[in-house]
């Protein structure tokens, strides 16, 4: 055993780590296969000098290399004794980084070397742990393509990040053309973008809890679905079964019924018929009678009998019959006929209805999710202009009505039924409804507020009723030097938060909502209103700084 691994030493070369391949020995002594000293030299063919991969001795210019013979006699013969084998590893497969020292089918790679820029195998990543020099490369897990690690220009590795062009560099770059940019090491930058890569992956694995949540819930209001549609699906059928039951009901009533008519006069008739055959008998007994009476011969017995034959018929027990030709039950056809268009009518009207309802039931809705940064909130801008009509007469209005500032002197407005006649408001001409509205406003001088308000907010008097946020028909934020207070129906909110250059308001009208932001470098949300709004806002403003002003901001 410690022969053979005597023989592994001595005759393995220390590039690939197998058997030496057409040997060579180069002038400090170290013998390597023909094509693995090549390799190295060629990479360093640039410098024009070269050295030897174990000893670091360098040699200018490269050396001659001549197979030696004898050296491959002795490799061969040991071969034929047989040697220790290589370690068992996997050959690289689709997908695996390849060894890129392993000649023929190579297997796969362990551990890529940044310094080198190549990628070895458990056998041929050796040297790195071995041999004092390459102990100082970096070793990192085999990854491929190290080449896109270069720099195309300097074929160098790529340690440094220039900020302002946002790309990977080489040292040779950033003392050049990147000399004057904003650069980094590689290092440095990785760390501030790793933070912001937690942050969103805290964001990622926050909407993956929020999505499987919905799904829950959806999993669980298809289950009600479900059980609620069996139960009245159920119901349902209970319902037109007594339905059913009860028109036939009505059905054998009225089968009955004329079945009952039908039978009450047939008697009736059958007993005048009876009647009628009765006299008519008797009437043809008689009319017998005075035939032979009025034949006889005997004139005593005709004259005897005379007085009683010849009476008049007495009345019957019948009065004059007239008997109906057109006999039929068809009214009663034609009011069963009416019963059912009547009914069907009804069903018809109600099948409206019930589908109305049906289709009112929904396992879930789709509303766009709330904005979370200004680019989003953007999405929803509204253009606002104010309306002249409603502003107090110490507001001057500007910049094609889209700014209002309080002056002293009167403003000649004319008189106006919406116009504000005690408080420093105006109001906007927009009214929102029904959709999402995003607007930005810019306060300055001694103060404002900044609010919404249905268009029947009272526009007279002195009281406080009809300021914004000091009733039910409006929703305010006060904006002052150091604070803010969100008030509706004279029910305010102290806020602590930086004063903003400017304040962002969404309102999104659907779900009852209506948010004040803070706007500088980033969204700081300042107060949100939770409510169910039934008529249109008009966004208005309440000047009550002297020389104040508030501009709306153009956003497009």
């Amino acid at each position: 055993m410690a022969s053979k691994v005597w023989s592994e030493d001595r005759f393995s070369c220390p590039v690939c780590l197998e058997i030496l391949k057409d040997p060579v020995a180069i002038p400090c002594g170290h013998s390597y296969c023909m094509g693995c000293i090549k390799n190295c030299w060629n990479q360093t063919d640039l410098t024009g000098v070269y050295s030897c991969p174990q000893c670091r001795k360098t040699f200018t210019p490269m050396p001659d290399l001549c197979r030696n013979t004898m050296l491959a006699e002795v490799v061969e013969e040991l071969k034929k004794t047989g040697l220790n084998p290589p370690p068992a590893q996997s050959y690289a497969g689709p997908g695996d980084v390849p060894c890129d020292v392993c000649t023929g089918r190579k297997f796969k790679a362990v551990k890529s070397c940044l310094t080198c820029l190549a990628s070895y195998c458990e056998t041929h990543v050796r040297p790195h742990s071995e041999v004092s020099p390459l102990k100082r490369h970096k070793l990192v897990n085999a990854i491929g393509n190290l080449e896109q690690k270069l720099c195309a220009e300097h074929q160098r590795l790529c340690e440094v990040f220039c900020r302002t062009d946002q790309t990977c560099i080489c040292l040779l770059c950033s003392q050049n053309e990147h000399k004057s940019h904003d650069t980094v090491s590689a290092e440095a930058e990785r760390t501030g973008k790793q933070k912001q890569l937690g942050e969103t992956q805290t964001e990622i694995q926050q909407r993956i809890q929020e999505r499987l949540k919905d799904v829950d819930e959806l999993k669980q209001a298809v289950k009600s679905l479900k059980r609620s549609a069996c139960i009245e699906i159920k119901e349902s059928e209970k319902i037109f079964t007594e339905l059913i039951r009860s028109i036939e009901k009505i059905h054998t009533e009225v089968t009955e019924l004329i079945g009952a008519n039908e039978k009450a006069a047939v008697n009736q008739a059958d007993g005048c018929m009876k009647k009628l055959e009765q006299e008519i008998a008797e009437l043809i007994n008689r009319n017998s009678e005075l035939k032979q009476l009025s034949e006889t011969e005997d004139h005593i017995h005709f004259l005897q009998n005379f007085q009683s034959l010849c009476a008049p018929p007495e009345a019957g027990d019948l009065p004059s019959i007239t008997v109906n030709t057109d006999i039929s039950f068809g009214a009663v056809r034609k009011a069963v006929s009416e019963l059912k268009d009547h009914i069907e009518d009804f069903c018809k009207g109600e099948l409206v209805k019930i589908t109305k309802t049906v289709n009112e039931v929904a396992v879930y809705s789709l509303q766009a999710p709330e904005p979370r940064n200004r680019a989003e909130f953007l999405k929803y801008s509204c253009q606002l202009t104010l309306d002249p009509n409603t502003a107090y007469r110490n507001l001057c209005l500007s910049e094609g009505n889209r700014k209002v500032t309080r002056r002293r002197e009167t403003q000649r407005y004319r008189d106006h039924p919406e116009r504000f006649d005690s408080w420093p408001q105006v109001l906007c001409r927009e009214g929102l409804s029904g959709t999402r509205c995003y607007w930005e406003i810019a306060c300055s001088g001694g103060g404002a507020s900044i609010g919404v308000t249905y268009k029947g907010i009272s526009r007279k008097g002195g009281d406080h009723y009809s300021s914004l946020g000091f009733n039910d028909k409006s929703w305010s934020l006060r904006c002052s030097d150091f604070s803010y207070t969100a008030r509706h129906n004279n029910n305010h909110t102290a806020i602590t938060a930086p004063r903003s250059p400017r304040i962002g308001v969404y309102l999104d009208f659907n779900a009852g909502t209506l948010s004040f932001y803070g706007v500088s470098d980033t969204m700081t949300l300042l107060h949100r209103f939770q409510t169910t709004f039934t008529e249109p806002l008009y966004p208005g403003f309440w000047l009550w700084g002297s020389d104040s002003s508030v501009t709306i901001c153009h956003l497009n």
